[in-house]
C-alpha cells in the first residue's frame, strides 16, 4: 500500500474515532445527527476494506478456481447462476426486513448512544462475520441449509434439534413480518398500488433476462422507470375513486394476498419473481437511505433525544427491560441477526457464481444494512422526545400525555393533534411498533427541503409505503428458505418430500409452510391483542437464538478447517450473543416485573380479570394471560434447544482441540471452474 493510501486510511480512522468521541462524551449540549452518519461511513469503510478482506484471504481462504453450487447444480429453479449485482440486491433486500427500521426506533428510548454503539460494533465485528461465514459454509457444501450443516458438522441428534428449532423460529419470524406489512398497508391504496406494480415488473424483468437477449443494464432501466411510476403515481389515486377502490383493502384481504404472494415466490423459479423483485426493491431501499444520509448532511438536524436516558434501568415507556441485554435484542437486523443465516444458507448460495462474491455479498450487505439502522436511529432521535414517547406509549391520550410528561419529556394533546393533522392522520396516539415513528422522523427531514404545506403528509405516507416494501421482500425470500428447511425435515420422514427438484414436493412443502405462518398471521389480524402481542416478544429472542446456532456452526468449521488460531473471530461474538440471549430469555420468562416477564404478566392479568365486572373484558384479560403463558412455554422450548446445541458444540470443540476426536470436514468435492465458465462470468 502506497504512503498516500496509508495516510488516507489513517485519516478515515481518525475521523471515525473523533465522531464517536463527540457522540459518547458530549453531555448537556445539542449534538448534530451528522456525527452518527460520519461514524457509520468510517466504520463501514474501514471494516470492509480491512477486516472483511482479511477474513476472505486468511481465515476462509476463498478460491476463485472453485466452482460454486449455482454452476454445478444449475437447475433453472433454485440453483441459478445470477449476475452479482442482482444477487447483492436480492440478498440485501431479503436480510433488510423490519429490524434495521423498527429495532433502532424502539431502542431509541435508551438514548441514541447505546443503540448506535451496538449497531457499529455488532455489525462490523459480529454480524458481518456471522453472515459471511454461513454463506461460505453453505457454498462449500452445495448450498445446504443451516439445519443440514449443523446435522453434518456437529451431530445428527443436534442437527435434528436444530432443524426443529430453526423451522419453528422461522414460522414465528415470517408471521410477525407479514403482520407488520398488513398493518402498514391496511386502507393504504398508495402502498398497495406501489407493491402491486413491482410484481408484473419483476416477472417481465425475469423473463427478459432469461431469454439472454436483453442486458442487465436495459432491464434495470426498465425496472427503475416502472418503479418510479409506482412510487410517484400512487399519490394520485385519490383523484380517481373508482381505481382507488381496487387498491383499498382491509387487513383480512391483505393477509390472504400476502399468503398467496409468499406461496408464488416459494414455488416459481427463483429467476422469475423472487430475484428481480428483490433486486428492484433494493434500488428504492438504498436510494431512500442515501437520500436520508444526504438530508442529514445538508439539513444538519439536531438529535433531540439525550445520549442516555433514565430508562436504561428497565422502566421504559416503550417497552420494559434494561439496556443490557434488550438493546441487543431489540436491534437485531442492523447489528447481529440470526435470520441472515437462513438467507445466507438458503437462496443466496444457490445463485452466486464465484467465491470472491462471498465477501461483498455476505459482509458488504451486512455493513450496508448497518447504515440503514443508523438512519432509523437518527429518524427517531431528531423528533421531540415527548412526541416520540407519546407515539409509542399505549393508553388514552390524557393518560399518555400525563405519563410522558411525568417522565420528564413534556408533551400536550394539542401538540400531538397538530402533528397528526400535518401528517394527514386522525391521531398519532397508540401508534406503537416503531414503523410510524420512523415514518414521522423521515417525513420531518424530507419535508424541510420543501415549502409546500402538504409536504409532511406526502413524505409520511411515502415512508409508510417504503417500510412495507422494505419488509415484504423479507417475506418472499423467507418463505422460500422456510420451504428448504421444511423439506430438510420432511425428507427424514419420507425421502421424496426432501427432493427440491420435484415440483410436487416443492408445492406441497410451500403450502404447508405458508399455512403455518399464515395461521399465526390471520390470528393476529382478527385478534390483534392475542396476535401481535403474542408474537412480537418472541420475535427478537428467537431471531438472536438463531445467531447463536449459526456462530456455533462457524466455530466448529474453523476448528475442522485447522484454523483454530482464528477462533476468536466467531467465538467472541458467540459468547457475547449467548450472554445476550440467555439473560434476555430468563428475564422474559421469570422476571417479577409484570411488564417484562411472561409468567408474572399472566398472573397480573388474571388478578385484574378477577376484579372486573364486565365478563367480556374479563375473558379478554384471561385469554391474554393464557397467551403469555404460551409465550413463556415457547421461549423456554427455544432456549433449551439452543442451549443443548451450544453444549454439544462446546463438547465437540474440546474433543477436537485436544485431539481425542477425529476431525471430519463434510465438504463438497473440489470441482475447478472451467475456462469457458470464467469467460462467461
Amino acid at each position: 500500500m502506497s504512503w498516500w493510501k496509508k495516510l488516507l486510511w489513517v485519516g478515515i480512522s481518525a475521523l471515525g474515532v473523533w465522531a464517536m468521541a463527540v457522540l459518547a462524551l458530549s453531555r448537556g449540549e445539542q449534538i448534530s445527527a451528522f456525527w452518527i452518519v460520519l461514524a457509520g461511513f468510517c466504520a463501514l469503510s474501514i471494516s470492509y476494506r480491512f477486516y472483511s478482506k482479511w477474513l476472505a484471504a486468511k481465515v476462509l481462504v476463498l478460491n476463485e478456481e472453485r466452482a460454486t453450487p449455482a454452476v454445478l447444480q444449475n437447475d433453472s429453479k433454485d440453483y441459478v447462476p445470477t449476475n452479482r449485482w442482482m444477487v447483492f440486491g436480492h440478498h440485501f433486500a431479503a436480510i433488510a426486513g423490519p429490524g434495521p427500521l423498527v429495532g433502532p426506533v424502539l431502542a431509541a428510548q435508551f438514548g441514541f448512544l447505546p443503540g448506535t454503539l451496538w449497531i457499529l460494533i455488532g455489525a462490523t465485528l459480529g454480524g458481518g462475520v456471522h453472515d459471511m461465514i454461513v454463506l461460505f459454509a453453505s457454498i462449500r457444501r452445495g448450498g445446504k441449509t443451516l439445519g443440514q450443516m449443523v446435522k453434518e458438522e456437529i451431530g445428527r441428534g443436534v442437527g435434528l434439534l436444530a432443524l426443529i428449532s430453526v423451522l419453528a423460529i422461522m414460522i414465528i419470524l415470517l408471521a410477525v413480518l407479514a403482520l407488520v406489512v398488513v398493518q402498514a398497508l391496511a386502507q393504504s391504496p398508495w402502498g398497495v398500488f406501489t407493491i402491486a406494480v413491482t410484481i408484473p415488473l419483476a416477472l417481465i424483468m425475469g423473463i427478459a433476462l432469461r431469454t439472454g437477449k436483453v442486458s442487465v443494464v436495459a432491464v434495470t432501466i426498465f425496472g427503475l422507470l416502472g418503479l418510479a411510476f409506482g412510487v410517484w403515481g400512487g399519490q394520485f389515486l385519490a383523484h380517481f375513486p373508482a381505481i382507488e377502490a381496487w387498491f383499498r383493502h382491509d387487513q383480512k384481504w391483505l393477509a390472504w394476498a400476502i399468503m398467496l404472494y409468499g406461496l408464488a415466490a416459494s414455488v416459481l423459479p427463483v429467476w422469475m419473481l423472487l430475484t428481480p423483485r428483490d433486486y428492484l426493491s433494493t434500488f428504492l431501499k438504498l436510494g431512500t437511505v442515501a437520500m436520508l444520509a444526504a438530508a442529514v448532511v445538508l439539513i444538519n438536524p439536531t438529535l433531540q433525544m439525550p445520549a442516555i436516558t433514565k430508562f436504561i434501568d428497565g422502566t421504559g415507556l416503550v417497552f420494559a427491560g434494561p439496556v443490557f441485554p434488550f438493546v441487543c435484542i431489540t436491534i437485531a437486523c442492523g447489528a447481529v441477526s440470526g435470520f441472515h443465516s437462513l438467507i445466507a444458507s438458503g437462496t443466496t448460495p444457490k445463485m452466486i457464481r464465484r467465491e470472491s462474491r462471498i465477501r461483498n455479498i455476505g459482509y458488504g450487505a451486512m455493513v450496508t444494512e448497518m447504515l440503514v439502522a443508523l438512519m432509523a436511529m437518527i429518524a427517531a432521535c431528531v423528533l421531540q422526545p415527548g412526541q416520540y414517547f407519546a407515539i409509542n406509549t399505549k393508553g388514552t391520550p390524557t393518560e399518555v400525555v400525563a405519563r410522558v410528561s411525568a417522565a420528564g419529556f413534556p408533551v400536550t394533546e394539542k401538540e400531538m393533534q397538530t402533528l397528526a393533522t400535518n401528517l394527514g392522520e386522525s391521531t398519532m396516539f397508540n401508534r406503537a411498533g416503531g414503523a410510524p415513528t420512523f415514518a414521522v422522523g423521515m417525513a420531518h427531514m424530507f419535508a424541510r427541503v420543501s415549502a409546500k404545506p402538504t409536504a409532511l403528509a406526502l413524505w409520511y405516507h411515502f415512508a409508510i409505503m417504503f417500510e412495507a416494501l422494505f419488509i415484504l421482500t423479507t417475506i418472499d425470500a423467507g418463505t422460500r428458505v422456510g420451504r428448504f428447511l421444511l423439506q430438510d425435515f420432511l425428507g427424514n420422514v419420507w425421502r421424496p418430500l426432501g427432493n427440491t427438484r420435484s415440483w410436487s414436493a416443492n408445492f406441497f412443502s410451500s403450502v404447508l409452510l405458508v399455512a403455518a405462518w399464515g395461521w399465526f398471521l390471520y390470528e393476529g389480524v382478527i385478534d390483534p391483542l392475542g396476535g401481535i402481542n403474542s408474537l412480537w416478544p418472541l420475535f427478537g429472542l428467537a431471531n438472536q437464538l438463531l445467531s447463536v446456532v449459526a456462530l456455533c456452526l462457524g466455530t466448529t468449521l474453523l476448528i475442522k478447517m485447522h484454523e483454530a488460531k482464528y477462533l476468536f473471530v466467531t467465538l467472541v461474538p458467540l459468547c457475547f450473543m449467548c450472554a445476550v440471549t440467555f439473560s434476555a430469555g430468563y428475564l422474559k420468562v421469570f422476571s417479577p416485573d409484570p411488564r417484562l416477564g411472561f409468567l408474572s404478566g399472566a398472573r397480573s392479568l388474571l388478578g385484574e380479570a378477577g376484579g372486573l365486572a364486565d365478563p367480556t373484558k374479563a375473558a379478554e384479560f384471561a385469554r391474554q394471560a393464557n397467551v403469555w403463558r404460551f409465550d413463556a412455554l415457547v421461549a423456554v422450548f427455544f432456549l433449551v434447544l439452543v442451549l443443548l446445541i451450544v453444549l454439544s458444540s462446546a463438547r465437540q470443540w474440546w474433543q477436537m482441540l485436544r485431539g481425542t476426536k477425529r476431525v471430519v470436514l463434510h465438504e463438497s468435492e473440489f470441482v475447478p471452474i472451467t475456462a469457458a465458465q470464467l469467460a462467461e462470468f
